[in-house]
């Protein structure tokens, strides 16, 4: 057990360093005054989901489950 246990850990940190990488790397949500013309409704803020922004969001969302999952399993196993 005590292996497991330690692999899982490794897995937590890696996971927490990702996604702390993952959040900075991603922009700010405040467009500033062109939302307010419209200057937002670009090619890159229609197809967001295709971007490099919009794998950002899914990998933060991947990441995040993984996070919490491995942080109640751990939390499980330490009893």
């Amino acid at each position: 057990m005590g292996a497991l246990r330690i692999i899982l850990t490794v897995l937590f940190i890696i996971d927490c360093i990702a996604l702390v990488i993952v959040v900075l790397m991603q922009e700010g949500k405040a467009a500033g005054l062109g939302a307010i013309s419209g200057a937002a409704e670009t090619y890159w803020g229609k197809n967001k989901g295709r971007s490099m922004e919009g794998m950002l969001v899914k990998l933060t969302k991947v990441l995040a489950v993984g996070f919490i999952l491995l942080a109640v399993i751990l939390n499980l196993n330490a009893f």
